[in-house]
């Protein structure tokens, strides 16, 4: 696969105002031709001064005929999902637009680059981590780290029990809200067990619902609400990065980052 890292990189050559020179930081040129555009790898020159100077020569990486332009403006720093995109238009080759105009290209897109980092979470109410993951991709904050995500979210409605956590997930009765009597079935997680033990005693039959107790792949990325737990490093056999219940979108994105540079000093 052939995807420049910098749009800066990619110059675009329709008339030439300065005849065969190119400007000094293009590595590429989406080139017109009278059958379309194709892609050039500027080979350079020995001339190591000026804005604009003369290339030893180019190549052909892509020819008119293997070429789409993807119709819309996107996001040019969301890498995966315009790898995602290029596969799916059908060409070899596919020339992006960002919203600020400037281009890019994938040439033989290819996911298998991209680390899977696997994400565990679970709804409702609003499945904060892999909702605010889903956000900050779609941002583009992720561009520079080759990572796709796969979500796994649970829905805790599901499970057969009388009592669940709290009253932000909608349910009838809740933890936090509801008076006891015993021997009901509670769906929750370590921090439900010993607010039970502590108010109740031990009538009580709990599913645990913590993301973490999910974990299947790794790498992966999960939340908990105890603070201990935070952090990167092997839980249950499996490597992986857990944040707090309500990490901050700094937060995750820092956890993310720096999961990925564990695992691949770890491959």
């Amino acid at each position: 696969m052939i995807f420049p890292r910098l749009c800066k990189e990619v110059g675009y050559a329709s008339t030439r105002p300065c005849g065969d020179q190119v400007y000094f930081l293009s590595r590429y040129l989406i080139h017109e031709t009278g059958q379309g555009h194709e892609i050039l790898e500027v080979i350079p020159g020995p001339d190591l001064h000026g804005l604009m100077r003369t290339p030893a020569g180019t190549r052909v990486l892509a020819g008119a005929d293997e070429i789409s332009w993807y119709p819309e403006k996107v996001q040019l720093q969301n890498r995966a999902q315009l790898v995602r995109l290029a596969r799916e238009s059908g060409s070899r080759c596919t020339i992006f637009t960002g919203h600020d105009e400037h281009t890019t290209f994938i040439i033989d897109p290819d996911l298998a680059e991209f680390q899977t980092l696997s994400v565990y979470d679970v709804t409702p109410p609003r499945p904060t981590l892999s909702a605010t993951l889903r956000e900050l991709e779609e941002a583009g904050m992720f561009g520079e780290l080759d990572v796709v995500f796969e979500h796994t979210l649970r829905d805790i409605s599901q499970i057969d029990a009388d009592v669940y956590p709290c009253r932000a997930s909608g349910f009838i009765r809740t933890l936090d809200a509801d008076l006891l009597l015993g021997g009901e079935r509670v769906a929750g997680c370590q921090t439900a067990r010993e607010l039970l033990q502590e108010c109740y005693g031990d009538e009580f039959l709990v599913t645990d619902i913590c993301p973490l107790s999910m974990v299947a792949e790794e790498p992966f990325i999960t939340r908990c609400c105890r603070k201990e737990r935070e952090g990167i490093g092997v839980y249950g056999g499996k490597f992986g990065a857990v944040v707090h219940w309500g990490a901050t979108p700094c937060e995750i994105f820092s956890a993310v980052r720096d999961l990925l540079a564990a695992w691949r000093e770890r491959q």
